[in-house]
């Protein structure tokens, strides 16, 4: 006698002992009428289990199959996470209320030029204090180590504003008002160079930008992203020198800060009227969100990491299925023996539903674990930062289970089709 069966069997036994019902009753009474102290939905549960454990070379490929789609579907949105932290982290640093950008720009890492004169513009309005521009390009950085070149962002401000925070800049202002001095991201990529080490041993250290040399001094902490692996931030002076196309009567951003208690939503309208169409007018939150839009929508990556999430959830979906749609096909009898002894099909149905939340969470748990150490190594490997966050593991937890839930509702036709009169 199978496993299945013996537990069937055992279930009638058990009933039989406590004498909750005659054996005549057995075939018009239900399991659900029977109060035996334990839940309709306990016993199902331990039923599920009982039958997957009879099968423990199943039950292995269930877990492996449940775990590949845990694994996968969190690395995707370990790196979709990632994207957009890093592309919005030099957003998210600048510190104004209002910002003018010009309608082409899409992202800042390839910002359009907008003319400077609409600074001064925006000064008319009384409750705008000051309108600080922001400049912005890519130019090779030479490593001095061996040579090689590799892309880097030029971030060029007037420090002293403090239209910027980036960490690590604050003690660093009084050397960047010096021409030919830039300070390097210590978060970027190691092909620039042990920078952040030489910076520590000697102070200083001279560089080479396009075909300009400037002085490091000191190191700032923003990070590589999506856009760019490094940046080198400076002041406008200092920009101007290395990107010598750069028109002084042309900026990336205009960081717009206001006078204490003004209004950002009313300061905005006002200067969407005043200004020509040739600029934008964006609240912070409004630029922050413009940045990630950007890479979610208008770029093939954050499309990517969607149909890859997508497409584990589907992978598990059908591993499971095949799983338990195995299982009911072999043990079809058995069902059918269950309904012979009066158990109705929303208890099965309750019982192939407790296996695919039992494969759910046994699944997830080694997959977690197993994301975790593949997020260390990702992340030392890409210099992107990579959290797993309760947050993230519950969202995944409840995908995982509608998989195998959803995957056990479409085996329940199958389940439906055991007749007691097979056994007969």
């Amino acid at each position: 006698m199978s496993g299945f069966a013996w537990n069937a069997a055992g279930l009638l036994r058990k009933v039989e002992r406590r004498q909750l019902l005659t054996p005549s009753a057995d075939l018009v009474r239900s399991p659900g009428q029977i109060r035996c102290g334990v839940p309709q939905w306990v016993r199902a549960f331990r039923l599920a289990w009982r039958q997957l454990r009879a099968e423990p070379a199943r039950l292995v490929a269930a877990i492996m199959g449940v775990m590949f789609a845990t694994i996968l579907v969190l690395m995707q949105l370990g790196f979709r996470g990632a994207l957009f932290d890093t592309a919005t982290a030099l957003p998210q640093a600048l510190q104004a209320e209002l910002f003018l950008i010009h309608p082409m720009t899409m992202a800042l890492f390839r910002a359009e030029p907008l003319p400077r004169v609409r600074g001064f513009q925006a000064l008319s309005v009384p409750e705008v204090e000051k309108a600080v521009p922001i400049y912005l390009a890519q130019a090779f950085w030479r490593n001095p180590e061996n040579g090689t070149h590799r892309a880097i962002q030029l971030i060029g401000f007037d420090a002293e504003d403090g239209a910027v925070k980036i960490a690590g800049l604050a003690p660093l202002v009084p050397l960047l008002k010096r021409a030919d001095t830039v300070a390097f991201d210590a978060l970027g990529r190691p092909e620039y160079g042990n920078i952040a080490g030489v910076l520590a041993r000697k102070g200083t250290l001279k560089v080479q930008i396009g075909s300009h040399e400037v002085e490091v001094v000191g190191p700032v902490r923003l990070g590589a992203s999506f856009g760019a692996d490094g940046n080198v931030v400076m002041n406008e002076t200092t920009f101007r020198r290395i990107i010598p196309a750069t028109r002084a009567s042309d900026a990336s951003v205009l960081a717009l800060r206001l006078k204490p208690g003004a209004d950002p939503v009313r300061v905005q309208a006002e200067l969407t009227r005043l200004l020509p169409p040739d600029v934008t007018v964006l609240t912070h939150a409004q630029l922050v969100q413009r940045e990630h839009e950007y890479w979610d929508s208008a770029t093939p990556i954050g499309v990517i990491f969607v149909f890859c999430s997508l497409l584990g959830i589907v992978v598990g979906m059908v591993i499971v299925y095949q799983i338990l749609f195995t299982d009911i096909a072999s043990h079809l009898r058995e069902y059918a023996t269950l309904k012979a002894m009066g158990f109705r099909n929303s208890y099965l149905s309750r019982v192939v539903i407790g296996e695919a939340v039992i494969l759910a969470g046994l699944g997830f748990i080694p997959g977690t674990l197993g994301s975790a150490v593949l997020y260390r190594y990702a992340a030392s490997a890409t210099y992107l930062t990579l959290d797993l966050t309760g947050q993230r593991c519950a969202w995944v937890f409840l995908m995982i289970l509608g998989m195998c839930v959803s995957a056990a509702l479409l085996t329940l036709r199958k389940l439906r089709q055991a007749d007691p009169a097979e056994v007969f």
